[in-house]
């Protein structure tokens, strides 16, 4: 591991970080070039053109660092990008081999100094940005982790920045990029079937919700932490907050909706909206909450695929969401355009990406600026 900068008992919000909401500015987004044939059956080389495009959008407004396994990997990834007329000025190749690409998940999370009451964004001045090790270990599920939860240390020797160990009780803390959705101001969302479920996909085995919320303040910064109850199926990570509800502003979510009663994700979803009358921000008023619809039914053979627009990702040049080539695409693009005045709202084709279980979101990890 890269060596730490502080001392073992010093947290993140000990020394005043926390972690900034996605819509504040960017120095990078993280991604990880798609090279493993088994998240993507029969698809990889439809999945690169995806990556040409998301790169193409975001390189025109922040710096995109793209995970390769080796220099050869990053000459395929070049010709991809130049051919999507991407930016290359702004695109950075990182040699460090992985084992997948959802860097939201493995990539290096963020903290910085607390902003000052007027909401400014934070100092950038050295020693002000820093990242936590939640230590991924492929969502509890899968064997072949050991080169992913591995990328924060490559970051934190990039970019020379103090590298914070998180740990429960002496044992490694496990969240993941996905799980977590913060307002920049305090209040974090996740869910229980992620990591409160107490046989499927455990992370960290034993920890009940209230050393979950502990662990959430000490290492993020947050000081209010919400739970909703579960997400649309088909989720390989079980229960991701980025498929489901998402901030949009200090003081505005968008939730997912589902309105047939016969579909399976009917009575999740709306278990969800049953616990919107409960929910307070960090300075006790109930959030804005606007309903997100979902794409009809999406199958791969016989999987039902977790196709959500509540995946998008906020770059700093245009907000990209996932589409499906449904009726329901330009209703999500609607609404989210009514909610980023400030940037464009475009979509991307995900009917491909989602094969993966997951999609644009999944895919980036901000660096804040």
């Amino acid at each position: 591991m890269a060596k730490m900068n502080t001392t073992p008992d010093a947290t993140p919000a000990e020394l005043g970080y926390t972690m900034p909401a996605e819509w504040e500015k960017h120095a990078a987004t993280w991604l990880g070039w798609p090279h493993n044939e088994s998240d993507w059956p029969d698809k990889l080389a439809t999945i690169r053109w995806v990556y040409g495009e998301m790169v193409r959008k975001l390189s025109a407004g922040e710096r995109v660092r793209i995970l390769v396994r080796h220099q050869g990997e990053a000459t395929l990834a070049r010709s991809y990008l130049k051919r999507a007329r991407a930016n290359l000025k702004n695109v950075q190749f990182v040699v460090h081999p992985t084992n997948r690409g959802w860097t939201r998940d493995s990539g290096p999370i963020h903290v910085q100094r607390k902003p000052s009451p007027s909401h400014r964004p934070p100092s950038t001045a050295n020693g002000e940005t820093a990242i936590v090790h939640f230590h991924f270990n492929a969502w509890a599920k899968y064997q072949n982790w050991q080169r992913d939860t591995r990328v924060p240390e490559t970051a934190a020797k990039l970019l020379k920045r103090r590298l914070f160990n998180a740990q429960f009780n002496g044992k490694n803390f496990v969240i993941e990029g996905g799980g977590i959705e913060v307002n920049g101001r305090g209040t974090l969302l996740t869910t229980e079937e992620c990591y409160l479920h107490p046989k499927i996909q455990v992370r960290n085995p034993g920890l009940t919700r209230a050393q979950y919320d502990e662990q959430f303040k000490k290492y993020l910064g947050v000081t209010n932490v919400l739970w909703l109850a579960a997400g649309p199926v088909g989720d390989d990570t079980h229960g991701h907050i980025d498929d489901i509800c998402r901030f949009v502003n200090p003081r505005t979510l968008v939730l997912i909706r589902e309105p047939n009663a016969r579909d399976v994700n009917y009575r999740p979803l709306a278990e969800n909206w049953e616990r919107i009358p409960d929910l307070r921000l960090e300075d006790g008023s109930k959030p804005e909450v606007i309903a997100l619809p979902m794409p009809a039914p999406l199958h791969y053979g016989s999987w039902r695929l977790p196709a959500s627009y509540a995946n998008f990702y906020i770059g700093n040049a245009a907000v990209i969401v996932p589409t499906f080539n449904d009726p329901n695409d330009r209703i999500a693009l609607g609404i989210l355009g009514e909610l980023f005045p400030d940037r464009p709202v475009v979509g991307i084709h995900a009917v491909d990406l989602v094969l993966g279980f997951g999609s644009l979101h999944c895919l980036t990890q901000q660096e804040p600026a």
